[in-house]
């Protein structure tokens, strides 16, 4: 195993820093507990979104806190979910007074720790679960399916409406709306590798993928022999469709989303067979995203997320965003 760090015990506590002084004139970052928030606040009269989860997805989350997304991020050590602590400190931070969504992918320990936060919580507060996974209705890791890339399209499009000034309610309720218009599937070529635990998190050969792959490395559907970019594309292109079912009037956004070692020269190639499996069936693409926002430390493998875009949505979608790596299209 090779990683460019110093020890295992303090990979996650330098990452932050290092991220702090990149970032400095965006985001401000909080040590012991660990969260990073916008470096404006809290905002006066602003709804404050909160998220997190475990490390190692980057840049989810602390890459899309913000003017136009996040208030504030939990991060919690690899793969592991953030403290009610952590998120508690976060959520006291940002809040000015007009309340807070926590935004939580649906992992049982994530669910569970920012359902106590928000119970300490003395504010106002709700809270959203993304579960966009196609690929399982149930796991070890989850009640239901999993919250994975479509956890970026519930922020930025939640965070815009917030910016604008939508009250609480209206915040909750346009990000559950969004969750359920969003479908993710993704597939893994090789495994990851947790540093304290210096081997792959799972075995796979050359010749094989893992169809429906989870952002930790959790089995999907199946594993199976490697295929063309074109027929990966049309399967998770199947399975996202036969979810949502979306209609020829439907404005889609497609989301190609790189698990964090999958060169940008793959991703397009992707976005273009994915383009070519949506034109065949009849669907129109409105908005398009490519690129690596909700990985699995070094995996190479991709995610295809489809939404079903309303006219709120798309001016939502694209509003400005000021965050240390949002780009939309």
């Amino acid at each position: 195993m090779k990683k460019l760090i110093n020890d295992v015990e303090t990979v996650l506590e330098e990452s932050l820093e290092g991220f702090g002084r990149a970032h400095a004139h965006l985001v401000k970052v909080n040590m012991n507990p660990n969260f990073v928030m916008r470096a404006d606040a809290p905002v006066k009269g602003k709804v404050a979104l909160v998220s997190g989860g475990g490390s190692g997805h980057e840049p989810l989350h602390a890459g899309f806190v913000g003017k136009g997304m996040l208030d504030a991020a939990c991060p919690g050590e690899i793969f592991t979910s953030p403290t009610p602590d952590q998120m508690l400190a976060a959520a006291t931070a940002v809040d000015a007074g007009a309340g807070v969504l926590f935004i939580v992918k649906n992992y049982a320990g994530d669910v569970m720790n920012f359902e106590m936060a928000a119970e300490m919580y003395e504010g106002s507060s709700a809270m959203i679960i993304t579960n966009d996974d196609v690929a399982v209705e149930d796991s070890l890791y989850t009640q239901g399916r999993r919250g994975v890339a479509g956890t970026v399209v519930v922020e930025k499009i939640t965070g815009a409406a917030a910016e604008e000034g939508y009250d609480l309610e209206a915040c909750k309720a346009l990000a559950e709306r969004t969750n359920a218009a969003c479908g993710t599937m993704g597939v893994a070529l090789t495994s990851c590798t947790v540093p304290a635990a210096k081997k792959p998190t799972f075995d796979i050969a050359e010749d094989e993928m893992e169809l429906g792959v989870g952002i930790h490395g959790e089995p999907g559907r199946q594993r199976t022999n490697m295929m063309s970019a074109d027929d990966i594309s049309d399967r998770i292109i199947s399975a996202i469709t036969e979810i949502l079912q979306p209609s020829r009037e439907d404005d889609l956004l497609l989301f190609i989303n790189g698990m964090g070692g999958t060169p940008l020269m793959e991703l397009y190639l992707m976005y273009h067979a994915a383009a070519k499996q949506c034109e065949a069936r009849g669907l129109r693409i409105r908005r398009s995203l490519v690129g690596n926002y909700c990985t699995s430390l070094e995996m190479a493998g991709v995610s295809i997320t489809l939404t079903k875009l309303d006219e709120e949505m798309i001016r939502l979608w694209d509003a400005p965003a000021q965050t240390p790596t949002f780009k939309s299209c």
